[in-house]
Formats: C-alpha cells, sequence, structure tokens
C-alpha cells in the first residue's frame, strides 16, 4: 500500500474516542473478533452513535441486550440491521464468515432456556460458525435428549442452557466426548435464586469436560463455543 494508504489506516489506531466509549478499533486484529456492543445500560442515542461509527469499519456488527428502543433507533441509521427480540440481539453482517465444517449445538433444558441460548446461537453465528437448536429437552422428560444423541455426538462443542436445578449439562456431559459449555439462566421457582442453584449444580457437576459460563451469558457461551469450534 502507499505511504498515504498506511497513514489513514493508522489514523483511529487503539481506539476511537466518541466521548462517552472509546471503541477499540484492533479488537479483530488482536483476537480475531471485533468488539461487541452491550446495548444494556447504554441510551439509543450512544448505541446509535457506537453503530454509525462501526459501520465505518470493515467488520460485522453484534449488539446484545437491545431492546425495541434501541433498535428502533438503530435502523433508522442501518436500515439492514437485524433484531431478535427474544435473544435482544441487533446483528448487522457486512461480510459473511465462511463456516468450518464442524458445528455447534445449542441445547436448552426448557422452553423458557431459549432467550439465553438463542443469544449464544446468534453470536456464534455471527462469527461463523453453522450452528444446529435442540430446545426443550430436559431432565423432566430426558428421553428426549436421548432422542437426539447421535446428533449431539456428532458436534464439535456443545452449549447446553438450563435454569432450576441445572442437571441437563451433567447428562449431556456424560453420553458426549465433546466440550460442553454449561449455560445456566435465570429461570426457576424461588429457591432457584435466579440461577445461583444452576450455577452451582453445574460447577458442580460430576462429567468431565463441563465448563460453566455467568447466568444468562449466552454471549459468552457463543463466544468460547466459537474458539473452541475452529481450533
Amino acid at each position: 500500500m502507499s505511504i498515504d494508504e498506511a497513514e489513514k489506516s493508522f489514523i483511529d489506531f487503539g481506539h476511537k474516542d466518541l466521548g462517552f466509549a472509546k471503541i477499540d478499533t484492533h479488537r479483530e486484529l488482536r483476537t480475531g473478533y471485533p468488539e461487541i456492543i452491550f446495548c444494556a445500560g447504554k441510551t439509543p442515542a450512544q448505541v446509535s452513535a457506537i453503530v454509525t461509527y462501526m459501520l465505518t469499519q470493515n467488520h460485522n456488527i453484534l449488539g446484545t441486550r437491545a431492546d425495541a428502543a434501541v433498535y428502533e433507533s438503530v435502523k433508522n441509521i442501518c436500515p439492514g440491521i437485524e433484531y431478535n427480540p427474544l435473544a435482544k440481539t441487533l446483528v448487522y453482517i457486512k461480510e459473511p464468515i465462511p463456516p468450518p465444517k464442524t458445528w455447534i449445538a445449542v441445547v436448552t433444558a426448557g422452553t423458557s432456556d431459549i432467550p439465553a441460548a438463542e443469544e449464544a446461537a446468534i453470536t456464534a453465528e455471527v462469527f461463523g460458525n453453522t450452528v444446529k437448536r435442540y430446545f426443550d429437552t430436559g431432565v423432566a422428560g430426558v428421553h428426549r435428549v436421548y432422542h437426539y444423541a447421535d446428533e449431539l455426538r456428532s458436534a464439535r462443542v456443545l452449549i447446553v442452557a438450563a435454569g432450576m436445578e441445572g442437571a441437563l449439562p451433567s447428562i449431556v456431559g456424560g453420553i458426549v466426548d465433546k466440550p460442553v459449555i454449561a449455560l445456566p439462566t435465570s429461570v426457576g421457582y424461588g429457591a432457584s435464586f435466579g440461577g445461583i442453584a444452576a450455577l452451582l449444580g453445574m460447577l458442580n457437576s460430576c462429567a468431565s469436560g463441563v465448563s460453566v459460563v455467568n447466568i444468562d451469558n449466552g454471549f459468552g457461551a457463543g463466544y468460547l463455543a466459537s474458539m473452541i469450534n475452529k481450533l
């Protein structure tokens, strides 16, 4: 490239200061994944300003924990952005990433666990992975997960979301020979303590090869699954 082109590429070296936010412009160069917008706690105007700048960059955009007000603001400056109200995600694909031949399984114990699981699935898809979903296969009818056992064994890595007592990742971890990422959700009655019971149950799993992310952290599960799937 010419000196002028090289100089232009370093204009925002390190980060872009928007006053209320400092966008990490070289995160994708360092880690392989661009900065993600965590929308919770930000105003619609702030998210829109961040998206406006990120549209000038050559990477895809993922926003998590976005509500309808944020989407209404952002779609005015990015008409092609997609909003998933269940997962609360904003997605704009500027350049699709070719997926590897291997794939990720996202499994939920119940239907109520789908929002966290969808955040995980969408995150992995934005990062260029093929994702297959297996919803409502929990331990109250454990034969449902065994029905898909052969398919689950062919996945490269599995994300298993569960609330209540959080038992499903242990069951899945006992029937597959692949990494299992346990995703505790805040679903459950009072003694589930907003997902703490599921979190502790998963941390105490007797199944080998089970790791655990934070409560409702679908993004973290999807990010880690993507890294494993591309090893």
